[in-house]
């Protein structure tokens, strides 16, 4: 199993992330990763229409 991550833990690894891409570059990779999550989360979730109608259409069959 994995070790859950404490502070000092996501602090190191802020340390190393900083010391690779630079402060200057984390706007902008902080950036993508949430673009990133967005995308995904809305590839997932389904479309609320498609919902709707596949609602409606079985609604209209037990009527």
């Amino acid at each position: 199993m994995l070790p859950t991550l404490g502070p000092v833990e996501l602090l190191l690894i802020l340390g190393i992330v900083i010391i690779v891409f630079g402060a200057g570059k984390l706007p902008e990779i902080g950036g993508a990763v949430g673009r990133s999550i967005r995308e995904f989360r809305q590839s997932v979730r389904p479309d609320d229409e498609e919902v709707q109608q596949s609602e409606s259409a079985s609604a209209d069959k037990k009527a």
